[in-house]
């Protein structure tokens, strides 16, 4: 009776390897088979802001805050991946594939993996760098529509310290009502890079830096939408600040929070309104006055504070402001 039975559990041990290899391997060649033909080829370099986008990492993630940190990589498997009795060996390699190249993780001594925290939140504003970020796109959502422009000034100490401007080859027409909006044509765009091409160069630029947009998430779903497409399953790390939702909060009293109107407010020109480096350089002027005024007049220092200030009570939005804060480009 014994041997029949150590018997069945070496079998349904067995079966279960057979399981996840199978679901391993069929994973790994739907995403190869299905990411678009311009990540044919793309290397999926060490970039400390660019982290796995996948459900079984997040799944992860929830396991070590539950453990206080720390578990087996067997446990791992067996929690993420539903098999158990996985050898802790094999377990560690599975694990160590799973989170590759991740900042968010480290393993110690091959079978235990530790989350590690980031230091973004406890830092002081004043220590910082930020990326302030504005994007030109064929259209508001994605997918279908695709970047065209991205325009981006770093700010360190206090001040302006470097730029990013570049125009993108989208890969598809430029609609009408756009092209008259930003100024950016089809023959503008048609021998500049796609974003496959500039995707490593804006990464490295962006480095640990937090991102501000004006409608943050506009600015950082499409960033991530299109870096997806070139690291599949991938997503920038950068915690992110929004100076339409900064400003609510810092400035109550002016008639709505676009960003002309705060603009204008801080006596702070806009040589070409909807080109991505002219509405980024009067967003980064504009967040050095709020970075001034968080101080201040509110006594918030850290980034944490910060990124809890932009959220206070649940109150309804302004009708002026709506359309700054849904996922459609700043106007």
């Amino acid at each position: 009776m014994q041997t029949t039975r150590q018997s069945e559990m070496a079998l349904e041990k067995r079966i279960r390897f057979l399981e996840f290899i199978y679901y391993f391997f069929r994973f790994q060649i739907i995403t190869s088979y299905f990411v678009p033909r311009v990540t044919i080829g793309a290397r999926m370099p060490p970039y400390p802001n660019l982290v796995s986008d996948s459900t079984l990492v997040q799944d992860t993630i929830d396991l070590l805050n539950d453990s206080g940190g720390r578990a087996a990589a067997s446990a791992i498997v067996d929690a993420v991946f539903k098999l158990s009795h996985i050898d802790d060996e094999l377990a560690g390699l599975l694990v160590a594939d799973l989170i590759r190249n991740d900042r968010r993780f480290k393993i110690v001594d091959n079978h235990t993996v530790e989350l590690q925290q980031d230091d973004w939140d406890n830092r002081l504003l004043k220590d910082l760098d930020f990326v302030v970020v504005d994007v030109e796109a064929t259209g508001a959502k994605t997918p279908p529509n695709r970047l065209i422009e991205l325009g981006a000034y770093r700010i360190r100490g206090g001040r302006i310290v470097d730029k990013f401007l570049q125009l993108v080859n989208p890969e598809i027409p430029i609609p009408r009502f756009v092209a008259t909006l930003t100024g950016i044509t089809n023959e503008m765009v048609k021998r500049q890079p796609v974003f496959a091409e500039v995707a490593p160069k804006w990464l490295d630029f962006v480095s640990d830096s937090v991102l501000v947009a004006h409608n943050a998430p506009f600015d950082t779903s499409f960033l991530n939408h299109e870096i997806s497409r070139v690291y599949p399953g991938h997503r920038m790390l950068n915690p992110h600040l929004c100076t339409v939702r900064l400003s609510r909060r810092v400035l109550p009293d002016i008639p709505n929070h676009r960003l002309d109107t705060i603009a204008d407010y801080f006596s702070i020109p806009i040589a070409s309104r909807h080109r991505a480096g002219s509405d980024a350089l009067a967003t980064a002027e504009i967040f050095l006055f709020l970075l001034t005024k968080l101080e201040e007049d509110h006594g918030v220092k850290d980034l944490v504070t910060a990124r809890t200030f932009q959220f206070p009570e649940i109150k309804p939005a302004a009708p002026s402001d709506q359309t700054e804060l849904s996922l459609i480009p700043s106007l």
